[in-house]
């Protein structure tokens, strides 16, 4: 079937449907559709999978359903690139309220080309709501196509098409701006239109990702909001999906057909007074998004600055808050969904590009957020607001994960420095600290895979490999400077005096990516944990407590970056007790489930024990899998010792009871590193017998039966594995 389809820039072109399907449409009661829509794009083809009580009871939603489905779509020797892997996409029963700050998430899940196992994704914007209110709790895609394809799901239509790519765009602001325009019934229609897609990065490098995009409709644009992390967009590129389409005129204001829509709506009010009445004697969210955070680590040394080499640095007060607030454009509402008050999702308008392909053009840039200021810049030792900005713009239309590319580049730069590397290597690149000039071109070369844009682009895993085998270099080296566990790049905080911090990233089941853990505010700056018990009860609390975000389709933002007035009074105050609670409320309100906070992180265990045996199922276990590289714990080289020499003298002489002034500093870092690797391999083991796991970190058969989880393929994976685990010891 051949439609013509008008462009809002007046083009005209062709849309050719390969398949369709039409569905029966679905109320959304209690926050679920009970439905997937599950599409193999191998030959167009559609099925509707209903999501029975035992798959709810178990796995939630979000997250939950995504790991759940990824685990029956996949068998042990799938690789990423295989037709059965699957990309999903679920909101969570929570998803879609507007009455409540923070409502908008989605999860994209599916296997990582970097680690080749379950990677999960959080990513606001508008696709998810859309998807629900269209009449689905998730989708899932597997197969592959030989031509590139655009997958529509029209919710007011009850319609699926499968259209081939019409379209000369590629990157993602292009023609995430394009498809809403097309699929759209008129300009009026534009903001009920949700666009998936990735750019000409993600065809090239393992840091792919996907944006979700939204109407921003004071903007009269498309913005774009990211799932980052672990080569999401390489997946969908190589499935030759060019972009997911939705589009829903629901009145999203009841979307989810609340048990109790007055109980969601004075549980939002309250929040919103929380927000409204403190964040300006807090945070300032509302006028400077994540930025904040800039100052803050510099202060508390986890600022990542050169490789991770540092925690501050005096420059940072050229990339701190205030020169961001300047920047940001204020006066519009920047959040990422309907009713979001705490409105984290800042912009810059107008930025006049200097370099690449869209050179001289102004566009709207999404951030940066302090993700992206640390990978792009401080990471780099790269202090110039204009350089983030455009690397931070052209990261997101190229669909390439910001902290992914920055700590990648942080690493190259390191290994420059080391001499490692030359520029005989590099194709020409100087790719020293600070040199911004080098970065840019390095960004634009792993865009289109040429120069050594090929080999960055593997990922910081990769490249330790290629080093070893082309240029002879030092593996432990590389093992000790190349921030990545599992094959995932670290995000940017500096973990060095933050053992808990250490453990909350290297044990995350897809690797040291910051929303499992956050472990910073708890043990540096609230000093709340004293002994290696405390902390590990406290990684143990976080990663499920911080998991059930993901499962409801809601974000961390109101919980912890807004707090009650009286919080500092109470105990274990970084957990903000009153904020638990109100998310305990609100997830009853929505779904007429009674909940306490031991049955949420019950909900969150779960899943994480399934995530944790389809990381076994994938190959991937072993303690050696959960330990960071030694950057992360303490000083590698002499320069970084010397950067704190009291810090770490004070260390040796009161903590390991040797006298620093007799040593030489080569035995000063090395009885620094077996202080500090031991104390590590301590805290591993509680967490592991925290969580009901064995000394190599599988779940054992009585806890998962515990849990519910009695899958016979999932017992038969775990009992070989530990059976294995069992003749290493």
């Amino acid at each position: 079937m051949v439609e013509a389809v008008s462009g809002k820039d007046g083009s005209v072109g062709k849309r050719t449907v390969a398949g369709s399907y039409s569905y029966e449409p679905a109320d959304i009661r209690k926050g679920y559709t009970d439905r997937v829509l599950c599409v193999d794009i191998s030959d167009n083809t559609f099925r509707e999978q209903k999501v029975s009580r035992q798959m709810k009871k178990l796995f939630v939603g979000g997250k939950g359903y995504g790991v759940k489905l990824l685990w029956d779509a996949v068998k042990p020797e799938t690789k990423w690139s295989d037709p059965e892997n699957a990309f999903i996409v679920s909101p969570g029963p929570v998803c879609g309220t507007t009455q409540y700050p923070g409502c908008g998430k989605s999860i994209v899940v599916t296997l990582s080309p970097l680690t080749g196992t379950v990677i999960d994704s959080n990513v606001g914007g508008f696709f998810g709501p859309f998807l629900k209110c269209s009449g689905w709790d998730a989708l899932q895609i597997q197969g592959k196509s030989d031509r590139d394809v655009i997958l529509f799901i029209d919710g007011d239509k009850q319609l699926v098409q499968v259209v081939e790519d019409y379209l000369d765009e590629t990157d993602s602001h292009l023609l995430a701006a394009r498809l809403t325009a097309d699929f759209s019934e008129n300009e009026a229609d534009m903001p009920n239109v949700s666009v998936i897609s990735a750019g000409r990065g993600a065809e090239h490098s393992m840091w792919g990702m996907v944006n979700f995009s939204l109407y921003d409709r004071r903007r009269k644009d498309v913005r774009l909001k990211q799932a980052g992390r672990g080569g999401t967009g390489m997946v969908l590129r190589d499935k030759g999906v060019k972009a997911i389409v939705v589009r829903s005129s629901r009145n999203p204001a009841d979307m989810n057909h609340a048990h109790d829509p007055a109980r969601v709506s004075e549980l939002g009010m309250t929040l919103h007074r929380e927000i409204f009445g403190m964040d300006n004697d807090q945070i300032k969210m509302r006028k400077s998004g994540t930025s904040f955070l800039v100052e803050l680590c510099n202060n508390y040394e986890l600022l990542p600055v050169k490789n991770y080499k540092y925690g501050a640095d005096p420059e940072h007060h050229k990339i701190k808050r205030e020169i961001w607030e300047k920047r940001f454009t204020q006066g519009i509402p920047d959040g990422c969904w309907y009713g979001c008050t705490i409105q984290c999702a800042k912009a810059v308008d107008g930025f006049e590009l200097k370099t690449g392909p869209y050179k001289g053009q102004k566009v709207i840039v999404d951030g940066p957020e302090y993700e992206t200021i640390g990978a792009l810049g401080s990471n780099c030792g790269i202090f110039d607001p204009d350089h983030i900005l455009e690397a931070n713009f052209y990261c997101d239309t190229y669909g390439l994960d910001t902290i992914g590319v920055g700590t990648g580049t942080a690493f190259l730069m390191e290994c420059y420095e080391m001499g490692i590397l030359d520029k005989g290597k590099t194709g020409g690149l100087e790719l020293c600290f600070g040199n911004s000039q080098a970065a840019m071109e390095l960004l634009h070369q792993i865009a289109s895979g040429t120069g050594f844009g090929a080999v960055a682009g593997m990922g910081i895993r990769g490249m330790k490999q290629y080093f070893v085998a082309e240029y002879g270099a030092d593996p432990g080296v590389l093992a000790d400077i190349g921030m990545e566990t599992k094959g995932l790049e670290y995000s940017e905080y500096v973990t060095k005096d933050c053992i808990s911090q250490q453990a909350g990233y290297a044990m995350a089941n897809k690797g040291p990516q910051h929303d499992e853990t956050w472990m910073m505010g708890a043990e540096v700056i609230n000093r709340e944990l004293r002994t290696l018990g405390d902390k590990a009860e406290a990684v143990y609390w976080f990663s499920l407590f911080r998991t059930w975000f993901s499962l409801n389709g809601t974000c961390k933002m109101p919980w912890a970056d807004i707090v009650p007035a009286d919080n500092h009074l109470q105990p274990r105050a970084s957990r903000v007790p009153g904020h638990v609670q109100s998310l305990i409320d609100l997830y009853s309100a929505v779904t007429g489930d009674p909940l306490d906070e031991e049955g949420m992180l019950r909900q969150s265990e779960r899943v994480h024990n399934l995530q944790r045996a389809l990381n076994v199922k994938m190959g991937v276990w072993g303690k050696e899998k959960d330990r960071p590289p030694y950057r992360a714990m303490g000083p590698v080289t002499e320069e970084e010792y010397l950067y704190r020499k009291d810090f770490y003298d004070s260390m040796i002489k009161n903590e390991l009871g040797k006298i620093p002034e007799t040593m030489k500093t080569p035995e000063k870092l090395a009885v620094i590193r077996e202080y500090k690797q031991n104390a590590y391999s301590r805290l591993q083991q509680m967490i592991y017998a925290k969580r009901g796991w064995n000394e190599d970190g599988i779940p054992t058969v009585a806890r998962l039966k515990e849990l519910g989880i009695d899958d016979p393929s999932v017992i038969e994976t775990v009992e070989k594995a530990l059976a294995e685990s069992s003749g290493r010891q």
